[in-house]
């Protein structure tokens, strides 16, 4: 089900209730009052109603429409012989509009929303009686309730994720100065060599020539690959891989955790470092989840690859299935390491297995050219 669907389903839910409390509304309004007494207050509640329905479309339209609606209504039962308003179901369709505008607008319309709803509020302490001030007032808060705590709650997971952000283009910088200085080294090497050999032999001064070239020519295509994820980085949070190879990350990781056993190729020195560096963090992102969230778990599984041009690595545990952790595992560090991969031209997926367990896959290309 995608969000599409759940939007939907949550506006078609609210409807529901919306129409059958309308209906219950007239019929209790009938019986008590008789005659055609429901009839302004359903009209009311529909109106309000139908707006609530419509506030993804027009948001803080909507929600000062259905304040407007209701003062209105709240003026006129008072000078009439009506029931007094607003209803149970308008009260609860202003909190619908109320909420989504506190929880999603910008300050200045979702402050000005809260304030007309406070009026509304007061305005049934003043013209009410009975229990509609309670209900419009306890509605009006839970509606201020829930969308500001909503509203805190995003902030700060985007205040944290924008922290880490900085903490990955740190971090990323500070690789990019590390392949810079291995690069170059090597270039200043080959270079101090054909300077000897030109003096020597003159004639093999063009196959050292070359080895320069296709030396500089790696280190323009690891450091642009490098500046792409500067450039555009994810969420992951800071972690340096070093000089540190796999199998000593696996090592520390069953000192602690698990038992973990690792299958890698042979000829991971040969491969770009953003590459390595890169295929590092996932496999520590990967064990850092499972000591995080999955102690349970009995054993774990990292296997390296290389099928052609392309590194697979994978990463299992054979954790008992506990839903209420699996949004826990797919936080901010997997989704920074997902922008990271595609951002090289791979695929990133984690979730977990059918029977038991959690499962990390990626697969990189080992390509120098970088996609744009």
């Amino acid at each position: 089900m995608n969000g599409t669907d759940r939007v939907n389903g949550v506006d078609v839910g609210l409807a529901v209730v919306f129409a059958l409390g309308i209906a219950f509304t007239a019929y209790s309004l009938s019986v008590s009052w008789g005659g055609v007494s429901w009839l302004f207050n359903g009209v009311v509640g529909a109106v309000v109603c139908g707006l609530a329905l419509l506030r993804r479309r027009w948001r803080e339209k909507a929600a000062f429409a259905g304040l407007a609606v209701t003062a209105a209504a709240i003026g006129t039962a008072h000078f009439t012989d009506l029931p007094q308003e607003p209803g149970p179901i308008t009260v609860l369709a202003l909190a619908v509009l109320t909420g989504t505008v506190v929880r999603i607008s910008p300050p200045r319309q979702a402050c000005a929303v809260a304030a007309g709803g406070a009026l509304v509020a007061a305005g049934t302490w003043l013209w009410a009686s009975a229990a509609v001030p309670v209900w419009t007032t306890a509605g009006w808060a839970c509606a201020v309730a829930f969308g500001w705590s909503r509203r805190y709650l995003a902030d700060r997971a985007r205040a944290t994720a924008e922290k880490v952000r900085q903490d990955e283009r740190l971090e990323l910088a500070r690789e990019l100065h590390d392949i810079v200085a291995h690069h170059l080294t090597g270039i200043l090497l080959q270079a101090q060599a054909a300077q000897l050999v030109a003096r020597r032999d003159p004639e093999r001064a063009a196959g050292a020539l070359a080895g320069i070239e296709a030396a500089g020519s790696e280190a323009l295509n690891a450091m642009r690959r490098t500046v792409g994820l500067l450039r555009d980085t994810g969420d992951a949070p800071p972690t340096s891989p070093g000089p540190e190879r796999l199998s000593t990350l696996v090592e520390r990781f069953n000192r602690q955790g698990p038992p973990a056993r690792l299958t890698e190729p042979d000829d991971t020195d040969d491969w770009p470092q953003e590459v390595s560096s890169t295929v590092y963090r996932i496999v520590q992102e990967a064990l850092t989840n499972v000591a995080r969230h999955a102690p349970q778990a009995r054993s774990v599984t990292v296997e390296v690859g290389r099928a052609c041009e392309e590194i697979t690595i994978e990463v299992t545990d054979d954790a008992s299935p506990r839903p209420s952790r699996s949004r826990q595992r797919s936080g901010y560090g997997l989704i920074g390491m997902r922008e990271r991969v595609e951002r090289l031209g791979g695929t990133l997926e984690a979730g977990p297995l059918p029977d038991a367990g959690w499962s990390v896959r990626a697969a990189l290309p080992l390509s120098s050219e970088h996609p744009e």
